[in-house]
């Protein structure tokens, strides 16, 4: 069952865990921080799921839920750090699927992700392939294998997660900071600095001039992103 998932999550470093298992999961996922750009992305995107935090900015998630729900039938699996009961029966009157409270265990969040899709039938015809493919890319995360072009690219680890979260998400903005997030499994006395040295060594591998980059593009004083599209 592979699905494309929303996460609304105003704390980053939650988001990225979120997105991160949902890649391993063979799931592709695109993240927002405020209850706002949740719904422009709902309307754009159509995603199979919208994993919701309660406590967003802007509008917050019952706002979220209340819209979704009268505008479509997304599923919606609502993640906070409120427990209390009123909270909760609110949540699944509005049309929650599910619900779960902060802390939380990864696993049982894609466990529990698994079953609100599997219940909603939203992701079932869908071919489980756990390639991401963006810009002529494509990265395997199960087999940790790159291809630009049709043609193998080698990559290090640290290169190989920043690289897998851009495919992900084409054009999105990722800061230096959020690249730096993505490396703490496999490089984590990289600095922010570092980043930058993974992006120039990447531009050679997926550019055909690195210095004239088409895909891998410099927001200048933001960070970077790849662009060039799905598929």
């Amino acid at each position: 069952m592979c699905a494309h998932v929303l996460v609304a999550e105003d704390d980053e470093m939650q988001a990225e865990l979120i997105r991160r298992s949902l890649l391993s999961e063979g799931h592709t996922a695109t993240v927002v921080h405020d209850g706002s750009a949740a719904l422009d992305a709902a309307r754009r995107l159509r995603p199979d799921l919208v994993v919701l935090d309660l406590m967003l900015p802007v509008i917050d998630g019952f706002g979220v839920c209340r819209v979704l729900r009268r505008d479509d039938d997304i599923p919606v699996l609502m993640l906070t750090a409120r427990s209390a009961e009123d909270d909760v029966l609110l949540g699944l009157e509005l049309g929650a699927d599910d619900y779960m409270t902060k802390p939380y265990s990864p696993r049982e969040l894609m466990a529990r992700i698994r079953t609100v899709l599997r219940r909603s039938g939203r992701a079932a015809g869908r071919r489980e392939d756990p390639v991401v493919r963006a810009a002529g890319i494509a990265v395997d995360p199960e087999r940790h294998e790159v291809r630009c072009d049709g043609a193998e690219v080698e990559c290090t680890p640290a290169e190989f997660e920043i690289l897998l979260a851009m495919v992900a998400e084409p054009e999105r903005v990722f800061s230096r900071r959020q690249l730096l997030e993505c490396t703490r499994g496999t490089d984590r006395a990289s600095t922010e600095r570092a980043v930058d040295v993974h992006i120039m060594n990447l531009r050679k591998k997926i550019e055909a001039d690195p210095r004239g980059p088409v895909r891998l593009l410099t927001v200048f004083g933001v960070g970077y992103k790849l662009s060039g599209g799905r598929g």
